[in-house]
């Protein structure tokens, strides 16, 4: 069982997906800080100085040692954006992968063989033929 684990894990698909989930990890916390500190910054200036994580509907507000509750709206729409972000800058990355990937070319099929019935009958037609003539 130990060996079949090791062949599991060594296999490059394994190794692969360990090291994307890592990369990826970093990469959304680089993608997150470019949001919050750069562009939401920027967005909240155009939308007039509010801060999306601000934005929230009360139901019940706080008094005394109860905490207010309440719907978080602004917060969603935060990490939805954080996803579009996110989303377009692993598009555009595999894009640009893609691009720098040599273009194999493409193996021309090979001509389909006629079956043994068709061998056959053309043959038959074939001698049919030179007994006409």
């Amino acid at each position: 069982m130990l060996k079949e684990f090791k062949a599991f894990a060594v296999k490059g698909n394994v190794v692969d997906l360990a090291v994307a989930v890592i990369i990826g990890g970093a990469f959304g916390k680089i993608v997150t800080s470019l949001v919050n500190d750069l562009i939401m910054p920027f967005i909240s200036i155009i939308i007039g100085g509010i801060s999306f994580s601000d934005l929230k509907f009360v139901i019940t507000p706080a008094s005394g040692t109860v905490a207010e509750v309440a719907i978080k709206y602004g917060s969603f729409i935060q990490t939805v954006f954080d996803f579009l972000i996110i989303a377009f800058s692993i598009f555009m990355f595999i894009k640009l992968i893609s691009s720098f990937k040599k273009k194999e070319p493409k193996a021309e099929p090979e001509p389909v063989k006629p079956s043994k019935e068709e061998v056959l009958l053309t043959e038959i037609r074939d001698l049919l033929k030179e007994k006409q003539l």
